[in-house]
C-alpha cells in the first residue's frame, strides 16, 4: 500500500484527470442512453406471481399503470347532478384524448359497472385513467396535465383529487436534495472536527466522485440487467455514507501523521498503509454482508445488490487513489492554521492520546461491569418494540394527509369501504362453463368479503378475473387472513385452478417470503462476517463478540423504527405521514447496510487494539490506547453517517425514509454505545481471552494482515545507528561491513544506511518547494512533550522514575541504577524500553539517586537505551522473564558524540 500511495501522491494530476474522465465520461453515455429501471417485485414459485403471469399473458392491455380520479361533491348536491357533470365530464373526456392515456372509464357511461362506480349516497364517484406504460415509463410530463386537467374542474363544493402510482410522481421532491442536505449536514460535521476548510473538502469531494461515477454506471446497468428503481437511492445512500466515512479515516490518520512530525508525502504513506488497509477490509465486509441479499432470492434485491454494492466498491476506490492524490495537491494545508503555526513553533505532537477520550478510555477501564451493564439496558429497553414487528406494505394510505394522492384514498375509503384500495385479484385459469358463477357465489359468501365482480373473460376465453373487495383496508391483519381462507379453502374447494392476486396479495407473500427466509440471510452474512474477521485478527472471541453485537444493534435499531413507523410515535413531527406496517424489502436492505456498517466501526477499531496486542501483549493497554484513539474518529464518522441517512427523510419516499431513519438510529446505537462502550467493556472483563485462537486453527487459516506487517528486528550492526535515529542523537559512524557501511558499490551491496532507512521522509519526501524534508528533532529530556508522547501525570524529566500508570497484569519490570564509571549515581537520566522492532514500550527518566523502573508487557527480548545530555548514550539487548530483572548501566562522558550498542 506504502507505494500505491507515493505513486498517486507523486501522479496526482494524472489521477484526478482519470477520475475526471470516468464522470465525465459515464455521465455523457448515461445521458444520452438514459435509464430502464424496473420494478419487479414478483417472487418465484408465489401465488401472486402465478395470477400476475396469467393475467398479463391474457390482457395485455392491462398491463399499463391506472389511477383514479375521485370527486365529493357538498352535502346537499349529488355527483350526478347536471351541474357536476358538465364540469367533470369534459376533463375526462380531455384525459381520454391525451397521448399516452390508453383509456378512461367512468361513472357516467352507460351499464352496471359504471354504476357501481358511485357510492351509496351518491357524493363521492371515481374514474379510472389506464395508461398505455407502466409508471416509472410515463413522462412525468404526461402525468402532471391529467393532475392539472382533473383539478381544474374544482369549484366551491366540488373537491377532485387523484391517486395512483403515476400520480405519486408528481409530489415527489426534486431529485438530490435529500442528498445535498446530508452533504451540507456532513460538512458541518467536519468543519467543526478539522478546523479546516480543506480538510472538510477532501471526504464530501471524494465520496461525491464515487456516488457520482456509481449512480452513473447504475443507470447504464438498468439497460442490461433488472434495477430497480429505489437501487440507486439505497445507493447513494450507503455510498455517500462509507464513501465520506472511508476518506475521514485516511484523512484523519494522515493529519495526525503531519502532526507528529512526518512531511506531508510519507504521512500520506503511512495513512494509506495503515488506514487504507483497514478501508480495504472494511469495504469487503459491506460487499458481503450487501451479497448476503442474494441468499433471500428475490430478483427485486439483486439490482439493489448491484447497485450498493458497486457504490461501495467506488467509494473504496476513491479513497486509496484520488484520495492520496489530493492531498498531495493539499500538502500541509490538510491542517488548519492554528495548527500549522503550533507545529511550527512547539513541534511535533505527543503521541499518546489525550483529552475526552483517553479519560472515557481510561474510566471504561476502571468501571467496565458497570457501563457493560448500563449499555446492554439501554439496548435492550429499545429493542422492546420488535416483539410487535409486522412486516407489510406501505401504501398511500400512509402518505401526509396534504397530499392529493392521500385524500384520494381517505374518499374511496369512505365512499366504499376501507377494502376498496387493495382489491384482491382471484385469476381463473381455463375455466369451465359454471366455474366463474359457482366461484363468485362461493367467494361472496366467504367472511370479510364486501362486494365481488368477475369480469369479462379474456379474448381467447381461457382466463377470468374476479375482483374481491374486503371489508377490511390493505395493511389489516384481517386482509391477510381473507387471503388465507381464499387459498386454503374457497378456492381448493371449488375445484378451479385460481390464484389470487393483487397488490396486497403481492405484499403479503412477499412479507412471508422474507419472514421465511430471514433466518437464512442473518445466519449468511453473520458466518461470513465472523470468518473474516477470524483471518484477520486471528482472535476467536472477537468475531464472537462483534456478532452479538451486530445482532444487539439490529434488535435495537428495528425497536426504534417499530416506535415510529408502526407505532407512530414522532411521525407528525417528522411529517412522514401515518403510521403502518413496517415495508416488507426493508429488514433485508437494513439489515445487510446495518450489518456492513457495523463491521467498518469494528474492523478501525480493533485494528488498533490489535495493533497494540500485537505490539506489547497487554490487553488492558491495547483496548485502551485503541478505544482512546479511535473512539473520537469513529463517533465523527458516525455523526457525518447519521446526518447523511436522516437527510432520506427529505426523499419524498416512505421506504427511503423508513431505511434513513432505522439505519440512522442503528448507527447512533452502534458507534455511540456499542463501540464506544459495550464493545471496550466485554473486552477489558476478557482479558486475554480476546485474543485467544487454537493453534492448529492458527496454523490452517490464511494470513490477512489488516495492520501493516511489524518491522524486522535490526540487526546488531545495526543496532547503533538504529537507537541514534530513534533517540535524536548526532549520527554516529557508519561501521565498515555494515548494511550502511558498505566498503564497495551500493549496487554491488544492494544494502541502505539504517539511519536514512530510519529517516526515510528525509530522502523520499520533499515539500512543493522541493527541498528536502526535515528531520525530526533531537529528543529533549527536559521537555513535557517528546515525540514519543508526553511522560505519565506526575512523572516529569526532574521528577524521576515511577512504576508505569498500568503495567498490566502479566507486565514483566527491569529496574537497577544508573552509575558513572566510578559509581555516582546519574538522574534524569531518560530510559527507553523498545520492542524487537524499535516500538517504544516505556519511558521513564531516573531518579536523583539513579535508580529507574521500566516495565514490558510480557516476557520477551527488549532493546534498553539510555541517554543523558552530556553522555555517551547507551543500548542493550535485555531477556525478560517472569520476575524482575535488576540490571545497572554506567554511562561515560560523551567524546564526539555516538552511541554505544551492544547485543
Amino acid at each position: 500500500m506504502t507505494a500505491w500511495a507515493r505513486w498517486c501522491h507523486r501522479h496526482r494530476l494524472v489521477v484526478l484527470v482519470l477520475w475526471l474522465g470516468a464522470l465525465f465520461g459515464l455521465g455523457a453515455a448515461g445521458s444520452s442512453a438514459g435509464t430502464a429501471y424496473s420494478n419487479v417485485f414478483s417472487l418465484p414459485d408465489t401465488d401472486s406471481t402465478r395470477a400476475h403471469d396469467l393475467m398479463t399473458k391474457a390482457f395485455p392491455e392491462r398491463s399499463g399503470d391506472t389511477d383514479t380520479v375521485v370527486w365529493k361533491t357538498g352535502a346537499d348536491s349529488s355527483v350526478r347532478d347536471g351541474s357536476v357533470r358538465d364540469r367533470i365530464e369534459p376533463a375526462l373526456k380531455e384525459i381520454a384524448a391525451l397521448d399516452g392515456v390508453g383509456d378512461v372509464a367512468s361513472p357516467y357511461a352507460p351499464g352496471p359497472a359504471a354504476a357501481a362506480q358511485v357510492s351509496a349516497d351518491g357524493r363521492i364517484a371515481y374514474a379510472q385513467v389506464t395508461f398505455v406504460r407502466q409508471a416509472n415509463e410515463i413522462p412525468k410530463e404526461l402525468i402532471e396535465r391529467v393532475v392539472d386537467t382533473a383539478r381544474a374542474a374544482e369549484r366551491d363544493g366540488l373537491q377532485v383529487e387523484l391517486g395512483g402510482q403515476a400520480i405519486v410522481r408528481t409530489q415527489e421532491p426534486p431529485t438530490g436534495i435529500s442528498e445535498a442536505v446530508g452533504i451540507a449536514a456532513a460538512a458541518v460535521v467536519l468543519f467543526l472536527a478539522f478546523g479546516s476548510l480543506f480538510a472538510m473538502l477532501l471526504p464530501i469531494v471524494t465520496a461525491v466522485f464515487a456516488v457520482g461515477t456509481g449512480m452513473l454506471a447504475t443507470m447504464l446497468l438498468s439497460h442490461v440487467t433488472d434495477v430497480p428503481e429505489v437501487a440507486p437511492l439505497l445507493g447513494s445512500l450507503i455510498g455517500l455514507g462509507v464513501g465520506i466515512d472511508y476518506a475521514l479515516f485516511i484523512v484523519t490518520r494522515h493529519r495526525r501523521g503531519i502532526l507528529r512530525g512526518l512531511e506531508p508525502g510519507e504521512s500520506a504513506a503511512q495513512a494509506l498503509n495503515t488506514s487504507g488497509r483497514a478501508v480495504l477490509f472494511a469495504g469487503g465486509t459491506v460487499c458481503v454482508a450487501l451479497a448476503g441479499m442474494l441468499v433471500m432470492d428475490m430478483p427485486f434485491l439483486d439490482g439493489v445488490v448491484i447497485a450498493a454494492s458497486l457504490t461501495v466498491v467506488l467509494s473504496v476506490l476513491a479513497a486509496i487513489t484520488l484520495l492520496p492524490a489530493l492531498l498531495g495537491f493539499l500538502g500541509a494545508r490538510v491542517l488548519s492554521r492554528r495548527q500549522r503555526r503550533r507545529l511550527a513553533e512547539s513541534g511535533p505532537e505527543p503521541e499518546e492520546p489525550g483529552g475526552l477520550a483517553a479519560r472515557w478510555s481510561a474510566h471504561v477501564e476502571r468501571r467496565p461491569r458497570i457501563i457493560a451493564v448500563l449499555a446492554v439496558a439501554v439496548m435492550a429497553a429499545l429493542a422492546i418494540p420488535l416483539l410487535s414487528l409486522r412486516l407489510g406494505a406501505t401504501d398511500q394510505g400512509n402518505h401526509q394527509e396534504s397530499t392529493t394522492t392521500r385524500q384520494a384514498y381517505d374518499l374511496l375509503a369512505d365512499g366504499f369501504g376501507p377494502g376498496f384500495n387493495g382489491p384482491l385479484q382471484v385469476v381463473v385459469d381455463k375455466p369451465g362453463p359454471t366455474d366463474t358463477e359457482g366461484l363468485v357465489e362461493r367467494i361472496r359468501d366467504t367472511k370479510g368479503v364486501a362486494h365481488v365482480t368477475a369480469a369479462p373473460p379474456s379474448a381467447s376465453a381461457d382466463t377470468t378475473v374476479i375482483e374481491v373487495v374486503p371489508t377490511t383496508s390493505p395493511q389489516s391483519q384481517e386482509t391477510d387472513a381473507l387471503i388465507d381462507r381464499l387459498r386454503g379453502d374457497v378456492l381448493p374447494q371449488s375445484g378451479a385452478d385460481a390464484h389470487v392476486g393483487g397488490v396486497t396479495a403481492v405484499f403479503k407473500d412477499f412479507a412471508a417470503v422474507t419472514s421465511d427466509r430471514l433466518p437464512y440471510f442473518v445466519g449468511a452474512i453473520i458466518v461470513l462476517g465472523f470468518l473474516l474477521l477470524l483471518v484477520a485478527f486471528r482472535s476467536f472471541v472477537v468475531p464472537l463478540v462483534a456478532a452479538l453485537m451486530n445482532l444487539i444493534a439490529a434488535a435495537a435499531s428495528f425497536g426504534v423504527l417499530v416506535a415510529v413507523f408502526q407505532w407512530g410515535w414522532g411521525m407528525e413531527i417528522l411529517g412522514l405521514g401515518k403510521e403502518g406496517p413496517i415495508a416488507a424489502f426493508l429488514p433485508v436492505i437494513m439489515l445487510s447496510m446495518l450489518f456492513g456498517l457495523s463491521m467498518d466501526y469494528q474492523v478501525f477499531l480493533v485494528s488498533r487494539m490489535h495493533e497494540e496486542w500485537v505490539h506489547t501483549r497487554d490487553n488492558a493497554r491495547a483496548v485502551r490506547v485503541g478505544l482512546a484513539e479511535t473512539s473520537r474518529v469513529i463517533n465523527c464518522a458516525a455523526l457525518i453517517m447519521i446526518c447523511v441517512f436522516a437527510a432520506f427523510v427529505l426523499s419524498g419516499d416512505l421506504e427511503g425514509a423508513m431505511a434513513g431513519i432505522g439505519l440512522a438510529a442503528a448507527v447512533a446505537l452502534d458507534a455511540f454505545i456499542l463501540r464506544t462502550a459495550l464493545v471496550p467493556a466485554a473486552m477489558h472483563l476478557l482479558g486475554r481471552a480476546n485474543w485467544w485462537l487454537p493453534g492448529w486453527l492458527d496454523r490452517r487459516l490464511p494470513h490477512l494482515a489488516v495492520e501493516p506487517k511489524e518491522a524486522e528486528p535490526p540487526a546488531p550492526e545495526d543496532l547503533e545507528v538504529l537507537v541514534a535515529a530513534a533517540l535524536g542523537t548526532p549520527r554516529p559512524p557508519i561501521p565498515p561491513g555494515s548494511a550502511g557501511g558498505c566498503t564497495t558499490s551500493p549496487g554491488i551491496c544492494g544494502a541502505v544506511n539504517p539511519y536514512e532507512a530510519a529517516h526515510a521522509y528525509e530522502y523520499e519526501s520533499r515539500d512543493a518547494s522541493g527541498d528536502p524534508a526535515k528531520a525530526l528533532p533531537a529528543y529533549d529530556a527536559h521537555d513535557p512533550a517528546t515525540p514519543y508522547g508526553p511522560r505519565r501525570p506526575g512523572q516529569s524529566a526532574d521528577s524521576g522514575a515511577g512504576l508505569p500508570e498500568d503495567p498490566g497484569p502479566h507486565a514483566s519490570v527491569v529496574h537497577g541504577f544508573i552509575v558513572t564509571p566510578d559509581g555516582d549515581p546519574i538522574h534524569s537520566v531518560t530510559l527507553t524500553l523498545l520492542s524487537k522492532g524499535g516500538r517504544q514500550l516505556d519511558r521513564v527518566s531516573s531518579l536523583a539517586d539513579g535508580s529507574y523502573i521500566l516495565a514490558a508487557p510480557a516476557p520477551g527480548v527488549y532493546l534498553l537505551a539510555a541517554t543523558a545530555p552530556g553522555y555517551a548514550s547507551r543500548a542493550r539487548h535485555i531477556m525478560l522473564g517472569d520476575g524482575p530483572l535488576t540490571y545497572d548501566l554506567e554511562l561515560v562522558e560523551a567524546v564526539g558524540g555516538g552511541v554505544s550498542a551492544v547485543t
